[in-house]
């Protein structure tokens, strides 16, 4: 969620990484993560340890899947015994989410698309070293206490198995001024899987963000038909889990 300057006591450590520069809190996750823009071009994510996200992976995604897509860029990253921090260099645009984009949501949902497909079609599978898949989906929900539906340890066969972003709504899209797809932000549980598993996710989260009817126009823009059983397993998943 984005969260007002005032909002947030900026830790000391966030302080010491930024050098002197301007910061603005601009985003806040679930574990009680927050994300800092800086002044000079920077980003500088800081958040408790936690058995789900984890700062660490995404940094060794985000080199690895920098090869071949663009992301951001680490400068530095950390850890201590209860906190992590991740400092990336900002890329030139701004989430798909932003106001201007969530007023055409037409422009923002074909960027999204095609930016998903880009990046499923540009990332190597088969050289991929990390993996997003139901079991490890359901791992990572055992040791956080959730018990999972039982129709759910069952998925259907893969359609096509590509790199997944992982987490792949709206707002981990950012898009140019042009209204076209940019990067990929926020990798940390990028991995190989079903192409549904962000499809799924993806095309679900632009209720949240633009309101009911452009479901189907995400998966178009991605350029293939809707999989209804797939579509529905990978969100009833993705809710559960």
């Amino acid at each position: 969620m984005s969260i007002p300057v005032d909002a947030v006591a900026v830790p000391e450590r966030v302080r010491s990484l930024a050098r002197g520069a301007a910061l603005a809190p601009v985003w806040r996750n679930d574990y009680g993560g927050v994300t800092f823009r800086t002044d000079d071009g920077r980003y500088i994510k800081h958040g408790p340890r936690n058995a789900e996200s984890s700062l660490a992976d995404e940094t060794v995604r985000l080199e690895w899947a920098g090869r071949f897509i663009r992301v951001p860029h680490v400068l530095e990253a950390g850890y201590d015994d209860a906190f992590e921090w991740l400092v990336t260099r900002a890329i030139p645009g701004e989430s798909a989410v932003a106001p201007r984009w969530i007023a055409k949501p037409e422009v923002a949902v074909r960027a999204v698309g095609e930016g998903l497909r880009a990046m499923h079609d540009a990332l190597p599978a088969d050289e991929c070293p990390f993996v997003w898949s139901v079991p490890s989906r359901l791992e990572n929900a055992a040791r956080r206490g959730i018990r999972v539906p039982e129709p759910l340890r069952e998925p259907p066969p893969i359609d096509l198995l590509v790199v997944c972003h992982g987490d792949a709504c709206c707002p981990n899209t950012l898009v140019g001024d042009d209204g076209r797809w940019l990067a990929h932000v926020d990798l940390g549980q990028l991995g190989t899987g079903d192409r549904w598993a962000d499809i799924a996710v993806a095309s679900m989260s632009t209720e949240w963000n633009y309101g009911p009817g452009w479901e189907d126009a995400l998966i178009e823009a991605y350029g293939i038909d809707p999989d209804r059983e797939r579509l529905s397993y990978y969100r009833e998943l993705w809710n559960a889990t």
